[in-house]
């Protein structure tokens, strides 16, 4: 079975060749479906550089970037646009709501775009939002939504094409504990009952911890990889930890 994501030797060089930095140096794994990826590293590290790159933000210097078996690489105009609308979600670590328009009218958009029936649109937004639990709120706008409620809408509209690989950057940055773990259960939902695809980048072991399998960037290359395979949460989050100390990193800055 092909990889739902899989990197070859990507590289991205920011600057010029009188002062040229490395952000991302050959870097080279897959994600196969139904895994639950977290990417983890400093401020600097490349692991956002890398996930820019994955989402088509940044283009690689070098390297190729294949999603369900198409590469992204060059990908340019209409099929670029084309290849975000139908195979990737994205959650942002501020949301990116549109405030004048409801949290139904945002979850909904997506599927407008692809010009599914209203019939069919209302079907799937109330069973994304209940299993989000956001029902609640779908006829409130994002100024009268808690920051949790606000990262669930975005999480129901990133699913609700059934994209092939969701991207998280950061997802819990903005929320307080108890709506940073409400977020990630949601996210294991996701993952274990909807079958969805997701890779987070994230510099906190409490988030990753929810996660399938771990991969620590270190000056823009692969530093170690983790499975939490049969592990508890807080077995795996222990184990996180232990490689952080091996990164050198200050742990006030990761959990």
């Amino acid at each position: 079975m092909k990889p739902i994501l899989k990197l070859e030797q990507v590289e991205k060089y920011y600057g010029n060749k009188n002062n040229l930095t490395k952000a991302v140096d050959e870097i080279s794994f897959e994600v196969e479906k139904k895994e639950f990826v977290a990417i983890m590293g400093s401020s600097g590290s490349g692991k956002t550089t890398l996930l820019n790159c994955i989402a088509t933000i940044d283009r690689v210097t070098s390297g190729h970037i294949l999603v369900d078996g198409e590469d992204i690489t060059n990908l340019k105009g209409n099929a670029l646009n084309r290849f975000r609308r139908e195979k990737l979600g994205f959650i942002f670590q501020d949301f990116n709501l549109l405030d004048t328009l409801t949290a139904y009218e945002n979850i909904a958009l997506a599927l407008s775009i692809q010009n599914y029936s209203y019939r069919d649109i209302q079907k799937r937004v109330q069973k994304i939002a209940q299993d989000l639990n956001i029902s609640a709120v779908l006829d409130k706008y994002p100024y009268q939504m808690s920051g949790g409620q606000k990262q669930r809408v975005a999480s129901a509209r990133a699913i609700i094409t059934n994209p092939k690989l969701i991207l998280a950057d950061e997802p819990t940055g903005a929320l307080d504990s108890k709506n940073a773990k409400m977020l990630l259960e949601s996210f294991s939902y996701l993952n274990q009952e909807k079958d969805a695809t997701i890779l987070m980048v994230t510099h906190d072991a409490f988030t990753a911890s929810y996660a399938t399998r771990v991969i620590f960037i270190k000056d823009g290359k692969i530093f170690n990889e983790i499975l939490r395979g049969q592990k508890t949460r807080k077995e795996f989050f222990d184990q996180i930890i232990d490689v952080v100390t091996l990164l050198g990193g200050d742990l006030n800055d990761v959990i």
